[in-house]
């Protein structure tokens, strides 16, 4: 599926305002890779990357999928992960885990960008074809 339009656009241009790859102390880094989630409403939800040495990190990801539960919303409609070198790509398993988790009936229709450059989205069902539950 190829698609480029404005919405993705202001993901991008929400995920990169965030994306600042910065060291918080001599064991944490925070903002090598940025997300944005669109929410069913429309609203968009950012988040960054923090590593830890003890492995307790989060991904981009997840961490914008958790703003958009903080301010009460739960069904993500398009996601977008962008990397320390500006170009995009899928999320990793833990985080296509929670989305299942989260939408167990309708994850499968979750729209990824994973090319900006070519404007190649795929849905988070052909990422994840045979869940497990």
């Amino acid at each position: 599926m190829k698609m480029t339009n404005d919405t993705w656009d202001a993901m991008y241009a929400a995920a990169k305002a965030v994306q600042k790859d910065r060291q918080i102390s001599e064991y944490v880094t925070a903002g090598g890779v940025s997300a944005a989630i669109r929410s069913a409403s429309g609203r968009i939800y950012t988040g960054v990357c923090v590593d830890a040495c003890c492995t307790l990190g989060i991904c981009a990801e997840r961490n914008a999928i958790f703003n958009m539960l903080t301010n009460g919303e739960h069904e993500i409609k398009r996601v977008i992960a962008i990397m320390p070198d500006g170009r995009c790509g899928a999320p990793c398993g833990a985080c296509r885990e929670l989305m299942a988790q989260l939408m167990p009936d309708t994850y499968r229709e979750i729209e990824i960008m994973t090319d900006r450059e070519t404007g190649r989205v795929v849905k988070l069902g052909a990422l994840t074809p045979e869940w497990w539950i």
